[in-house]
């Protein structure tokens, strides 16, 4: 099983550009960012964060403030996998391109790519996608 989607909470300080402006903010909260962890340690796996611990990844900028150029960005899309699921990850990304097209939705598709039942590696990313398009 996978539970993917946008949580609206960042669960840790990676997960923000100047974590000290969002402290007061709902997404950043200590009470949102627990009920994550307390996910995580259900037995979830944060496909993202497992496979780029001490990156700073995100998957939204806003459209105020020129966040996108200046890259003041937040992870607030996941992919949380169940064990049977997490064994067969083998990449997690977003493709973060998008996000600077013209018309485009203040989230960038995130990503991931699973082995087949089998073991195999398949032909396609299964991909998670936000509210985007081409213009």
């Amino acid at each position: 099983m996978v539970l993917a989607g946008d949580y609206n909470v960042m669960p840790t300080e990676l997960d923000v550009y100047k974590p000290e402006n969002w402290l007061d903010d709902a997404l950043f909260r200590p009470e949102s960012r627990a009920a994550f962890h307390k996910l995580v340690k259900q037995g979830w796996t944060d496909a993202v964060r497992t496979l780029h611990p001490g990156e700073r990844i995100y998957t939204f900028w806003d459209y105020f403030r020129n966040a996108w150029p200046r890259n003041a960005g937040l992870r607030i899309d996941h992919f949380l996998l169940n064990p049977a699921v997490a064994k067969r990850l083998l990449a997690a990304g977003v493709d973060r391109e998008v996000r600077g097209w013209e018309k485009t939705s203040d989230h960038a598709p995130v990503w991931i790519e699973l082995k087949d039942q089998a073991g195999r590696r398949p032909s396609a990313k299964v991909r998670k996608v936000t509210e985007w398009r081409r213009a």
